[in-house]
């Protein structure tokens, strides 16, 4: 058996190295982080493909599928994969570990690197997709974390650039000082049940913003060893607390 604890190859390492710089890496993405489920295949940043259920909570069932139908079209046009590109979370624990075990498994298999996004990133993205103008407004994303809370972070926006001006945390939306009033637009699948707190003249809520692969940017954090793909573990943000087993006999 292998050791896990090497470098990737030395002629591999180089190649994906040289398609950064030139920027024409060829990155398969994956989002399972919330209801929706998707693949994509990007090259120099735009999208080849991509394979999405905004709504099946099949992760397990249509993730394989997908990655199955991408991993033959870049066969079918001579496409390299230089990397996989995974959102990270914080977002559903079940959604993550599949997600994140399919990434490892592209990872060893193609003999490429993994580089993780946070998810509050990735929605950040799909907003700035839009080509709407961002300029001194902050963005908002907001991930369900039951109730009324929520998974999110502040950032504002400079051109085609992120920046964080808070910290991803778990918060509780119960008042209308949850936030600053500051002009921001605020999306994602934990918005729509903030409104009703925090929409006023200064802050906004936007539909229709899911998490998708797509958008997943490589300019994350890159693993780079077989060991740290190997014991990397996805941004839960909080601990997984299971939930007392109905099934009779069980405990």
């Amino acid at each position: 058996m292998k050791n896990f604890n090497y470098q990737f190859s030395i002629i591999n390492y180089f190649s994906y190295l040289c398609r950064l710089i030139c920027g024409k890496m060829i990155i398969i993405g994956i989002e399972t982080s919330t209801r929706v489920c998707s693949a994509a295949l990007m090259k120099d940043g735009q999208t080849l493909r991509q394979e999405i259920s905004l709504d099946s909570g099949n992760h397990a069932g249509l993730l394989p599928v997908y990655i199955e139908t991408l991993l033959a079209y870049a066969h079918e046009n001579n496409l390299h994969i230089d990397a996989v590109a995974l959102s990270e979370g914080p977002g559903s624990y079940t959604g993550l570990r599949i997600g994140l075990s399919t990434a490892k498994g592209l990872c060893y298999g193609l003999d490429v690197p993994l580089v993780v996004v946070p998810t509050t990133e990735v929605l950040c993205a799909a907003v700035m997709a839009k080509g709407e103008n961002l300029e001194q407004i902050l963005l908002c994303p907001m991930i369900d974390a039951r109730r009324m809370e929520v998974y999110t972070a502040l950032y504002s926006c400079c051109g085609e650039k992120l920046h964080a001006e808070t910290d991803i945390q778990a918060l509780i939306v119960d008042s209308p000082d949850a936030l600053p009033d500051r002009p921001m637009v605020y999306f994602g699948d934990g918005a729509e049940k903030c409104q009703s707190v925090l929409e006023n003249e200064h802050r906004h809520y936007l539909a229709g913003i899911v998490p998708e692969a797509q958008y997943i940017s490589p300019l994350g954090k890159w693993l780079r060893t077989k060991e740290e793909i190997a014991y990397y573990e996805p941004f839960y943000l909080k601990e997984f607390v299971a939930a007392p087993s109905h099934v009779k006999g069980l405990k």
